[in-house]
């Protein structure tokens, strides 16, 4: 058995560090926990950031993030190109992609849909590079869950961004067996999917708009209780790979194309890849494409995706889940933490700090 053992954990690093990222997004929620309702999302963003260091300062990989946050509004962020682990000669490879807090604006304003999320994938010298980077800063993004995956693999026609909203709903409603108006379509409340909103509510659909944090509302498709059928939006294109890492696990899919935000952003990009990979359209094993990827998350504020932090006296409650895409396991995680215990390891400290 222990022979056994060592072979799991010596060919599999996954099975060695998952856990590790749950507490680097549990530790995240905790300690941006605070400013929950304060109006500082950028204090809010450093102190998750903060708590996510901490953790992988005491961790044995070689972690390089390739999708970073925080660019946007030169908020704290983990940035591209930074390293993650304690880069020891022997420790595995792997890419992260991250963001501290999905949802800053909604855990400043005290609403609900944020949460603390990370996906790995490891690298290996067969296949060094295992996620895709994209220059844009937005992506058109369309997710959808398993049973839409098997109906076009059963042979129904896929599912285009460029088709009328019309009769992308009607194949949805045929491969989930309902009528359109049964149909739930999640989307951000922006005025740029004013028309999408408009076309929707003419099919006879039925939406739910957010304000914000859209990787828990692109993966609600592929959770079975979460009453969403379809996501739509141009949102961040950081946030596009972290849906696809977790939709690797679930089940789902996704379609991505990039979406310059003005002119000078297309030319830019299309510099860096080219006009045709500009307009492809992503799946997501294009986006994350190793036979290895973690995902994981921990909710701050109450999302479809998962409950947020509950406090009860001097006890505190975190909600995660962990999937792997390799068994495709999905894993709920609820800790309860003690506070007059708890510790965390923050980088800005170099130390452990009491909750």
């Amino acid at each position: 058995m222990a022979a056994m053992a060592f072979s799991l954990t010596s060919t599999d690093p996954e099975r060695t560090i998952e856990f590790e990222f749950v507490r680097a997004t549990e530790n995240a929620a905790l300690n941006s926990l605070p400013w929950l309702g304060r109006g500082e999302k950028e204090k809010a963003d450093a102190a998750a950031c903060d708590a996510i260091y901490g953790v992988f300062d005491l961790v044995d990989i070689c972690g390089e993030v390739v999708i970073g946050e925080g660019i946007k509004d030169n908020a704290p962020g983990i940035f591209l190109g930074e390293h993650l682990g304690t880069w020891r000669a022997s420790a595995p490879r792997f890419e992260i992609a991250l963001d501290p807090i999905d949802g800053t604006t909604n855990i400043a304003m005290g609403l609900p849909n944020s949460i603390s999320v990370m996906a790995a994938s490891e690298a290996t010298e067969e296949t060094p590079h295992v996620m895709q980077n994209l220059p844009t800063f937005y992506s058109e993004k369309l997710a959808y869950g398993p049973a839409v995956v098997q109906a076009v693999e059963r042979g129904m026609d896929p599912i285009s961004l460029d088709e009328p909203v019309e009769q992308m709903l009607s194949k949805m409603a045929s491969a989930l067996g309902k009528r359109v108006s049964e149909l739930v379509v999640m989307t951000l409340k922006r005025d740029r999917h004013n028309e999408f909103i408009s076309k929707v509510r003419q099919a006879g659909g039925a939406l739910r708009l957010i304000t914000d944090g859209d990787i828990t509302a692109a993966v609600s498709p592929s959770l079975a209780d979460s009453g969403v059928d379809l996501f739509y939006g141009i949102g961040g294109s950081p946030e596009g790979i972290l849906t696809a890492a977790a939709l690797r696990a679930l089940g789902g899919d996704m379609l991505l194309r990039m979406a310059p935000r003005d002119e000078e952003e297309r030319r830019a990009a299309e510099k860096l890849v080219g006009a045709d990979e500009l307009k492809r359209v992503f799946h997501s094993r294009d986006l994350v494409w190793g036979d290895s990827c973690i995902f994981c998350a921990t909710g701050i504020s109450d999302s479809p995706l998962l409950p947020g932090v509950k406090l009860m006296g001097k006890k505190a409650i975190t909600s995660s889940i962990l999937m792997r895409a390799r068994s495709q396991t999905v894993r709920y995680i609820r800790a309860i933490h003690d506070l007059e215990r708890k510790t965390i390891h923050l980088r800005s400290e170099r130390a452990d700090k009491r909750l």
